[in-house]
């Protein structure tokens, strides 16, 4: 537990106490909230529901608990009323004893074990194009949340499922056959997805060419659409595939491989990696065996055509297609199937995370409460980690058109904006032109990170590459340069043997004050963050430790201060600081340089 919940228990055990005696009456709960800065204190009990068991008024009643607790706690040393807010002043003895209770921060907040093991999916990208900034905000989701799960205490598994198959597939394979001319990701000096993707947009030009000459020559839109001799070519490569026609077959290896080596290289710059795969042309046949149990077990029901349905009208949903009348799966038959077949590979997991867009929200309802119905525990422990699409100023992404913002040419472009900017503020004397190349990948990255996981991830994003790096405001560059300001500073604080270490007893200012309660809060913050699935949180309490930070640091000296005690606790605090922000930023998937 928590040193923040273990103060509100002490103090809601005494706020009962100061009622039952003041007025007779036992109070079932006592809420708190933070104080607001424009008053003095710590932490406020809010009076106003008390209303409900006591009569009187919510000033009067804060004057009487302010009153108990200062005479009664030795870490209440003040209190102030405003209306029926009571702000209570931590004593700094207290404070200090929760800063020194961490001899090591870390590790801060990360010694939570619990027995849950879950399975995060993520990314899950299709082999016919590159990944785009719309799998970005996927992966940095999946990923963090993943980090922040596996801090929090639990086990994880971190998985994609590749979807490999399909019509979209083969036009990719068609256009190579048509255009490729033998040509490979070696051979044009090019990553493996981007050429396959290349091949995709090519397949999408001939097909509308076509489509027009067919419509030219007085065929419909719908006749020329359903007609054009690019589609129905590739209807026929996909009907080679799943007959296992020995060259389409191939060639549908030789590309997806292609399309596996460029993804690798993508995941690696974005410092992601995956503990298992799945592949659709494997899973795609599960999921049959299950229909035929639920069939059984009166889950499921077959209509008159054959066709296997369930009835989910009695939930609030509709009818489900499960399995068609000529026996085929549905991507819902698929999906039962194979999280099935991921808790049978892996028999530990108690819950399952999947990382998806919103438009995803009714099928994952369905799966779920499908899951539920066929009788499996694990079932009532899966989650949609549903979220917005990212815009561009530039308006929406599409892939047939060739209009994706491609993940890599956007790393790169945030490298090359982080150098811009680092170079106009001439923050890089000393350094290499290597190590100015690593810097510049380190802050574009955790810029475009941050500037992602900051945000809700329900809400939808506008992207802006030159906002995101900005060195001011909520963004990542401003925290990376605060954690390398805090090492300048231990760096110094080394050099000078007269600074002592342990603990020290000191008068605490307002501005350390609010460093401590916001330390403090890491706990408490990283387990709200594990229990919503919301990087955001993190992302939101690091900008607010480092806004409190510099406050402290701009207007307390710390190399200046009247006491060899306050030097080192305020170096301690800086360490301490740092620490907490590099923890906060590791969970986000985020590196923090030594110096900027």
């Amino acid at each position: 537990m928590n040193q923040n919940t273990l103060l509100q228990e002490l103090i809601s055990e005494n706020v009962k106490r100061a009622i039952l005696e003041s007025y007779q009456v036992e109070l079932p709960s006592v809420e708190f909230q933070a104080t607001r800065k424009e008053f003095e204190g710590d932490i406020t009990v809010v009076v106003f529901p008390m209303l409900r068991s006591i009569k009187g008024n919510p000033a009067v009643i804060g004057q009487t608990i302010g009153e108990f607790l200062e005479k009664n706690l030795t870490e209440v040393v003040g209190f102030n009323v405003v209306k029926g807010f009571l702000n209570i002043v931590l004593s700094d003895s207290y404070m200090l004893e929760q800063f020194y209770r961490t001899p090591d921060y870390s590790r801060y907040g990360l010694d939570n074990i619990t027995d849950q093991t879950v399975m995060v999916e993520f990314s899950s990208p299709n082999t016919n194009k590159p990944l785009h900034l719309g799998h970005i905000r996927n992966i940095l989701l999946g990923d963090s949340v993943s980090r922040i799960l596996a801090a929090a205490g639990r086990k994880v598994y971190k998985t994609q499922i590749i979807n490999d198959r399909g019509i979209h597939i083969c036009k990719s394979m068609l256009a190579w056959k048509r255009h490729g001319n033998g040509i490979t990701p070696e051979s044009a000096g090019v990553k493996g997805d981007k050429l396959v993707g290349d091949f995709y947009v090519q397949f999408d030009k001939d097909y509308k060419a076509e489509v027009s000459q067919l419509m030219n020559e007085g065929k419909t839109e719908e006749e020329a659409k359903a007609q054009a001799p690019s589609l129905l070519e590739a209807q026929q490569m996909l009907r080679q595939w799943e007959a296992g026609e020995p060259e389409v077959v191939q060639l549908w290896k030789t590309m997806n491989g292609w399309v596996y080596e460029g993804f690798e290289q993508t995941y690696q710059n974005l410092g992601v990696s995956f503990d298992s795969y799945y592949y659709e042309s494997n899973t795609y046949l599960l999921g049959k065996d299950n229909i035929e149990e639920g069939l059984a077990k009166g889950v499921f029901f077959k209509k008159e055509d054959g066709s296997v349905w369930c009835d989910l009208t009695e939930d609030g949903l509709d009818e489900k297609l499960v399995l068609r009348s000529d026996g085929t799966a549905v991507y819902m038959t698929q999906d039962i199937g194979t999280a099935i077949q991921r808790v049978k590979d892996n028999p530990d997991i108690t819950g399952m995370i999947y990382t998806v867009g919103n438009e995803q929200d009714y099928h994952f309802k369905v799966l779920f409460l499908i899951l539920k119905k066929l009788g499996y525990t694990w079932a009532e422990n899966l989650y949609h980690l549903s979220y917005g699409m990212v815009d561009l100023p530039s308006g929406k992404m599409k892939s047939r058109e060739g209009t994706v913002v491609d993940a890599d040419d956007l790393m790169a472009q945030m490298d090359q904006t982080a150098g811009d900017i680092s170079s106009e503020l001439g923050k890089l004397e000393g350094y290499s032109e290597e190590e100015k190349q690593q810097l510049y990948h380190i802050i574009g990255l955790g810029a475009l990170k941050y500037y992602i996981l900051k945000v809700d991830p329900k809400k939808r994003i506008l992207f802006n590459p030159e906002e995101s790096v900005d060195f001011q405001g909520n963004t990542g560059p401003f925290i990376q340069y605060t954690y390398a300001r805090i090492q300048s500073i231990l760096r110094k604080a080394n050099e000078d043997e007269s600074i002592g270490s342990g603990r020290v007893d000191v008068d605490l200012e307002d501005r350390e004050k609010d460093v401590l309660k916001q330390l403090m809060l890491f706990p408490e913050v990283l387990q709200a963050a594990a229990d919503a699935y919301s990087p955001a949180l993190i992302a939101n309490y690091t900008y607010d430790l480092v806004k409190f930070y510099n406050s402290f640091f701009q207007n307390v000296p710390i190399f200046g201060a009247e006491s060899p005690e306050k030097i080192q606790f305020r170096v301690q605090l800086s360490e301490a600081t740092g620490e907490v922000i590099r923890l906060g930023f590791d969970l986000l998937g985020i590196s923090v340089p030594e110096r900027m």
